[in-house]
Formats: C-alpha cells, structure tokens, sequence
C-alpha cells in the first residue's frame, strides 16, 4: 500500500466516523446505525501491513469513542484484533473476490460490536443490553457485509486515478529496423 493509500484510507476512516455521528437516516428506518470501521479494518488488514491496521483501529476506535457514549478507547481493540486476524491469513483470502469481501465484512461487522460488549461487561460499565440489542447487532452485521465490497470498490477507483500506474515496456524499438527477404 503506497503512502497516498495509507493517507487516503485514514482520512476516509475520519469522515465515516463523522458520517455515523452526523447523519442518522439509517438509524431512524432501521434502528440501528451501520457501522463502517470493520469494513475499513477489512480493507486495511487486506491490503495494508499490521501497521497501517493499528493506525486505521486506533484513529478510528479513539474518534468513534469520542463521538459515542463509550469510554474512551473501548473500541480500539475489537477494530484492532478483527484486523490482526485477517491480516495474519490473508495470503489464503481471496481478497477480489465480492463474496469474501461481503464474509469479511459480515464477519468483522459481527465480532466488533460482540467484543466491545464484552469488554464494557467485563469492566463494570452497565451498557444498554437486551432483545433490541441483538436486531442492533445484526443490522450492523449485514450492514457492514454489504459496505465491505463497496469500500473495496471505491479504493480501486482511487487507487486507478490517483495511482501512478508504469507503462509496460515492449520487446519493440522504434529505432530498429528490420531487413526482410534476400540481401
């Protein structure tokens, strides 16, 4: 991953913590808000080194706890443990293909909010916690699977026009000549 994607990347895991702080549309039809970082997480433990998944966890778990009733910090290791599983197998992952992105996403969408659950139980915080918890758990869950591929979709499309590509060289030169027939 170049230095642009790195910055790219970071500056999207930014202003989707701010969309889900500023932008409540899917909140009201759903009742529950769709989380992007486990997606960005996905991406980032995909493409990035364990380095760029533990900025993408810590900048995004310490803004997202800052905008939210959470302590802060509490998210920063469920974001970072999701991406240092897929990073540490993602030589078996078949990283462009939609389907293991939408698992993926589904996947880190489902684990995040269950670990950060259990580390407000296991700290003495009383969360909100019942039925309506789980419908919150599982529109996240689907939410995030459906937003892993798009995510993906949208970093290739940065990536072509913000990317310096390098023209394949050819066997050809224009300077050469070529004699055919008898000499």
């Amino acid at each position: 991953m170049s230095l642009l994607n790195t910055i790219l990347l970071l500056l999207v895991t930014i202003l989707a913590v701010f969309w889900e702080a500023a932008f409540h549309g899917i909140r009201h039809v759903v009742g529950a808000q769709v989380d992007l970082l486990p997606a960005l997480i996905v991406y980032a433990a995909l493409y990035g080194s364990i380095g760029i998944v533990a900025m993408v966890a810590g900048i995004g778990g310490l803004t997202f706890d800052s905008l939210s009733a959470n302590p802060l910090g509490i998210s920063v290791l469920p974001l970072f443990l999701c991406g240092w599983v897929i990073n540490s197998i993602r030589e078996v992952i078949l990283r462009d293909q939609t389907f293991a992105q939408f698992v993926l996403g589904y996947c880190a969408s489902f684990a995040t909010p269950v670990i950060t659950l259990l580390l407000l139980l296991t700290t003495g915080k009383q969360p909100l916690f019942g039925w309506g918890t789980a419908w919150q758990v599982l529109v996240m869950s689907i939410g995030g699977a459906i937003a892993t591929p798009i995510i993906f979709e949208a970093f290739a499309l940065l990536d072509r026009v913000f990317g310096y590509r390098r023209s394949s060289e050819t066997s050809f030169r224009p300077d050469r000549e070529i004699r055919r027939g008898r000499s």
